[in-house]
């Protein structure tokens, strides 16, 4: 299905179905027509995010693609295939994989024993540095109990941008499935001149900027340093606004 799903990403035609009307940049709900099939899809455009400070204009939808091939190099697989279009309605965008769920059912509201799954959503926010965690963008999928992550737009920035509503873990140690997790991920990228097959080595410099992709590399040494969750930095903001 992830085959046919990606082909259909990558090569059906759009056709807009609505808008999302809350959130700063412009979002679509779209349906994507491939080989008789119509599949729904999230639709970002670049010329739709509105201009920040402190990330390059025009680069979040490449944000959002690299945060997808981040999570299937971990074996995580918890952000929606994600594409970049350059043919969108709007121009070029990211396009993503449509998640059914229960708006109602997010962070605030997670049951604990689905709170004790979110380890490894901590640890991708630190390597990533999502500066936007907020407690809907973590969504369990309708009739299969999966979770998934979405809206990665503000995520690898060089300097340390980390806001999230997700500190349960503070101060615990790294379990070592995720540790194994993480020294694979540093291979791949320190060998990524000379590993060509490895999924991200290629792809990533595509969407990331030479020391976006350092200080990534520089996260995940520091994680397998200091192999424990952080606490929230007092210096500065740790939090999203709004956290839902």
């Amino acid at each position: 299905m992830n085959s046919s799903l990606r082909q259909a990403l990558e090569n059906g035609e759009i056709k807009l179905q609505g808008q999302f009307l809350l959130g700063s940049n412009y979002t679509f709900l779209v349906k994507v027509r491939h080989e008789g099939q119509e599949i729904p899809a999230i639709y970002k455009p670049a010329r739709g995010e509105q201009p920040l400070w402190d990330f390059p204009e025009a680069s979040l939808a490449g944000r959002e693609v690299a945060a997808y091939l981040v999570s299937e190099a971990l074996g995580f697989n918890f952000v929606p295939l994600t594409v970049l279009r350059a043919d969108g309605p709007f121009g070029p965008g990211s396009l993503q994989q449509s998640i059914e769920y229960d708006p109602n059912y997010h962070y605030f509201t997670f049951s604990e024993s689905d709170r004790e799954r979110l380890r490894p959503v901590a640890l991708f926010d630190l390597l990533v540095n999502n500066a936007d965690r907020k407690g809907s963008h973590l969504l369990i999928e309708k009739g299969t109990n999966k979770l998934w992550l979405i809206d990665h737009g503000l995520c690898f920035h060089a300097e340390d941008k980390l806001r999230t509503v997700l500190w349960d873990f503070a101060g615990e140690a790294l379990p070592d499935e995720l540790l194994a997790t993480l020294r694979t991920l540093r291979s791949i990228l320190a060998h990524s001149r000379s590993a060509p097959h490895a999924p991200i080595s290629t792809t990533l410099p595509s969407y990331l900027q030479p020391e976006e992709l350092a200080s990534l590399a520089a996260r995940a040494d520091c994680l397998l340093a200091n192999p424990v969750f952080p606490h929230p930095p007092e210096d500065r903001r740790a939090y999203p606004y709004p956290p839902l």
